[in-house]
């Protein structure tokens, strides 16, 4: 009988986890990456390489590989640490240390409190050109606590949780920066990664302020990941999105005593969303607009005198968004004059669209064909279908297989993120894994409890791995890496990065 390399190493490979099981959950990873390099490596340098369907790995991918594996306990425990700690935006400090630490002790320089914000931190490693950087997140979303079954039962009502997938990409980025890090470390390729430890990405977007204050510009490109029903490369135009405070500033009065002295700063409110939802006519159809009143008043025996609506515009031209805004100006001013009070319109920020990088996408595309897609077991195909029952959706499973380059070109998953502002800085290359079932949407209680669960932990893995590979293609070939940035500067032109933001940190929530 004969084995393929992969079936070789891969029974090697057990053979060491079942020897040093007990020893790993003890000893520091440094002795784990010692047995690696003296055992496993040089097996994987004399022999043959193959991956799915025959493609070889070279010996650096092939490396890359079993060192998340070797991880991938730990990977997982941290994902749900961070997935039961669920921490809101700007108050991951649990997450965030959880994740600094471990860079940390792993033999990353790092730095924390970045951008004045005390869950931001860079992790760093290496010298030298390429700089190489990888985005993580690990904010969760209010009101999406849910324990990991297949049916709503949240853990704490109204209490907070993992919705979109954060815990599994801080944790699952760090892996491909701790597996990078390793072959950089051994001399099987050169240059500097850096782990950028992204907080708040749902609510204040870390990434802008860090990318404001200069923090990405060193970087020759930069990775990154986000979960989803499918797997592909993320090569589209996606929203930009402006994030206003509209206030209106009144005078209290009795409400029915004397509501003639007052001046009713909630009238303001709701000539204000009158007028935004008349605009909806005559917006372009790509435009989104939504808002929430986050203060409409105290008790209704007081004529409100300070009322706020937090407002977000989105669309794929950002030109279109600076024209809205002339337009929604003139819409608070309008409903300022009706209820004759004072207004005040704040740009708390805004979010570039992500700037697509062909190249960078097709060397990505080139790594999830040579990675065997995630095998998903019965007991997870069941427990996905369970879900979409109860969401009322079609019981269509999990889609393992990864999109083609022109089928994720078409298709229509879009993503809003504070990465679009990174990747006007530096080319950026993102990657959509698959960790929840079929049309199981984010910001669910399905995806919160697919994203503690195992079928979550093997897209994050996958994620890891694919990165990882990609990122070694780009230590490896630096005519690759030329001909990506080539294309930013294209696709660039003449347009400069210019931050939205005001100067300082974001306001802390209970300041906003």
């Amino acid at each position: 009988m004969t084995f393929s390399f992969r079936q070789f190493n891969l029974h090697i490979t057990t053979i060491l986890q079942d020897k040093v099981r007990v020893e790993y959950k003890k000893a520091d990873i440094k002795i784990m990456k010692r047995i690696f390099f003296i055992i496993v490596v040089p097996i994987i340098m004399v022999a043959s390489l193959s991956g799915q369907s025959g493609k070889k790995y070279s010996k650096e991918k092939e490396a890359a590989i079993q060192l998340i594996e070797l991880m991938q306990d730990e990977l997982t425990k941290i994902s749900d640490t961070i997935w039961n700690y669920a921490e809101i935006g700007l108050e991951e400090y649990k997450s965030s240390k959880l994740l600094a630490d471990f860079a940390e002790k792993n033999g990353f320089k790092v730095e924390r409190g970045i951008s004045g914000m005390p869950t931001a931190f860079i992790a760093s490693y290496g010298t030298g050109k390429p700089v190489i950087g990888i985005t993580g997140e690990y904010d969760a979303l209010p009101g999406l606590s849910q324990k990991a079954v297949s049916k709503k039962e949240a853990i704490i009502e109204g209490g907070p949780g993992h919705g979109c997938g954060h815990n599994l990409i801080g944790t699952g980025a760090l892996g491909t920066a701790i597996a990078i890090k390793t072959l950089i470390e051994d001399g099987s390729i050169k240059g500097t990664i850096r782990y950028y430890g992204t907080p708040a990405e749902d609510n204040y977007g870390g990434k802008l302020y860090m990318a404001r204050d200069g923090y990405f510009d060193e970087l020759d490109i930069c990775l990154n990941w986000h979960p989803g029903d499918l797997t592909k490369t993320y090569f589209r135009d996606s929203y930009a999105l402006f994030d206003y405070s509209i206030r209106f500033h009144g005078r209290t009065a009795h409400a029915s005593g004397n509501p003639w002295d007052g001046r009713s700063s909630l009238d303001a409110v709701e000539s204000f969303v009158h007028g935004i939802n008349l605009l909806r006519e005559h917006i372009k159809p790509t435009v989104r607009m939504h808002y929430v009143i986050t203060k409409g008043g105290d008790i209704p025996n007081v004529v409100p005198d300070n009322t706020e609506v937090w407002l977000w515009t989105r669309d794929f031209d950002m030109n279109n968004l600076f024209e809205l805004d002339e337009r929604i100006k003139d819409i608070a001013k309008g409903a300022s004059m009706i209820a004759g009070v004072e207004q005040e319109i704040i740009l708390n920020n805004g979010l570039y669209n992500i700037l697509p990088n062909k190249k960078g996408s097709e060397l990505l595309q080139s790594n999830l064909e040579l990675l065997e897609p995630v095998s998903f077991s019965k007991d997870e195909y069941e427990f996905a279908c369970q879900i979409q029952e109860e969401s009322k959706l079609k019981k269509a499973g999990i889609r393992s297989q990864p999109l083609t380059m022109d089928e994720a070109m078409i298709d229509p998953w879009e993503l809003t993120s504070d990465i679009g502002d990174v990747s006007w800085t530096v080319p950026t290359i993102t990657l959509l894994s698959v960790c929840v079932p079929k049309d199981v949407p984010m910001h669910s209680w399905g995806s919160t409890s697919c994203f503690g669960s195992s079928i979550g932990h093997k897209g994050m893995i996958y994620a890891s791995k694919a990165l990882a590979l990609t990122m070694i293609d780009l230590y490896k070939n630096p005519v690759q890496l030329i001909a990506i940035k080539k294309e930013f500067a294209e696709r660039k032109g003449a347009i400069v990065y210019k931050t939205m933001l005001p100067p300082g940190p974001p306001l802390i929530p209970e300041r906003r």
